[in-house]
């Protein structure tokens, strides 16, 4: 074992917080931007007089570039670093919310929801990616649960806090504050981020447990990322993303607060109450996953068993007489816990990657997520329009009931596929392999 080397190890720590905060407050403007479209759906539906597919598809908007990008994302985190990529991603983001904020019709709504998608795309990956080389292996789930459970609280002010925030000021001024902090985060980004503890002057973490550094890479990207693609054992955590988390997120970011509206008569306060309880738990799922996963050092056993228990509830949503009130916020919250085991697959992708790597891994799993969104916020719509009746209220549609089950179904179905899927995950027993 090599000798540890000196340093200030308070100051180390110190430098580490404020890298991970800066970041992972970027990272909450991220899932902000991804559910808020579920508390303002009836405010766009008036604007820019859309259907069901239409509504879909405007949302779908972040998710069709945040899926294209994933990939350049994970190159650019493992090229360019997460200072450039985020302060760049951060200031792109601020631009698209504002532009989307003033947009005077649907298609330059699209282009806004387009550019937010672009900007946030590179957020995750490059924050992924600091983890992974500001933390040690044995943490790396325990931060990333910690990741999604600080993320999600953007979600969560979303939901429930951004629909009692619309009864003060507009849904464009809501969306132009985010712009504005977006825009200060990139610069906070820029003065404090470094890419590793050697650019802030602190030894590797390898090093400082006594182990040798990590080789760089050596290799022209393109390479690297041919060998990514090809590693056959990678994909399965893309298809548990596709169909678990990225039918969840269409689900809680569009189309769970009408489904309340319509089908229990709530108001958007009332309904959005729902997609909070789901998000929360969510949240709480992806850091008791993450931290379970170190506790027992197996990866395996949590992916596998969050799918299936995915496939429970949304069974139960589709066949259980549940109601508005404790039954409704139980399997909506239900949802969200279970849900939460998909950080997991993060970990997995890392652990069977050189570290030199590890941000086009996760970068790859991370495209089935939103590529799964992205295919379900307007495939959902569909199946609503295929048997809706014509009701309207106040120009905006109305489904009934078995409308609504037509999109449960849907979203059972890709989680039943996922849940194949996980079952070919391959166990890294929380090491690089």
């Amino acid at each position: 074992m090599a000798k540890i080397p000196d340093f200030d190890r308070t100051a180390f720590l110190l430098r580490r917080r404020l890298v991970f905060f800066i970041l992972v407050t970027a990272y909450m403007t991220v899932f902000f931007h991804r559910m808020a479209p579920a508390v303002v759906a009836e405010d766009l539906a008036n604007a820019f007089q859309t259907t069901g597919v239409a509504l879909g598809s405007l949302a779908a908007a972040y998710f069709y570039i945040y899926t294209a990008m994933q990939i350049p994302a994970g190159v650019l985190a493992d090229t360019l670093g997460s200072r450039k990529t985020v302060t760049i991603g951060s200031f792109l983001a601020g631009c698209g919310s504002i532009l989307f904020a003033l947009s005077p019709d649907f298609d330059t709504a699209v282009m806004g929801r387009l550019l937010v998608g672009l900007g946030v795309s590179v957020v995750f990956v490059g924050l992924m990616k600091s983890n992974s080389v500001w933390y040690a292996e044995r943490e790396y789930g325990r931060i990333s649960g910690l990741t999604l459970l600080l993320g999600n609280l953007g979600s969560i002010l979303a939901a429930g806090p951004l629909a009692l925030l619309l009864t003060a000021v507009s849904w464009r001024q809501a969306f132009i504050g985010v712009g504005i902090l977006s825009l200060v985060l990139a610069v906070l980004n820029w003065i404090w981020v470094r890419n590793s503890p050697e650019d802030a002057g602190f030894p590797s973490v390898q090093e400082q447990q006594g182990l040798p550094s990590f080789p760089a890479r050596d290799r022209h990207w393109i390479s690297d990322l041919r060998d990514v693609v090809m590693r056959r054992d990678i994909w399965p955590g893309f298809w548990v993303n596709f169909g678990i988390t990225g039918t969840f997120f269409a689900f809680a970011g569009l189309w769970g607060v009408p489904l309340m509206r319509d089908l229990h008569g709530l108001d958007r306060a009332g309904a959005s109450l729902y997609t909070t309880v789901a998000l929360f738990g969510f949240a709480i799922g992806a850091f008791k996953a993450g931290w379970l996963s170190d506790r027992i050092g197996r990866r395996k056993p949590v992916i596998v068993g969050g799918a299936a228990l995915t496939c429970l509830f949304w069974l139960g949503l589709i066949l259980l007489p549940w109601h508005n009130g404790w039954s409704g916020l139980l399997l909506y919250g239900g949802l969200g816990v279970v849900t939460g085991g998909f950080v997991v697959t993060y970990a997995a992708a890392k652990e069977l990657l050189p570290p030199g790597v590890s941000g086009m891994g996760i970068a790859l799993v991370n495209t089935g997520l939103f590529l799964g969104a992205a295919f379900m916020q307007p495939a959902f719509g569909w199946t609503l329009d295929l048997t809706w009746d014509g009701t309207m209220n106040e120009g905006v549609r109305v489904y009934a009931a078995g409308d609504y089950q037509n999109g449960l179904w849907l979203s059972f179905s890709t989680a039943a596929m996922a849940l194949l899927a996980a079952t070919r995950i391959r166990e890294t027993w929380c090491r690089h392999v």
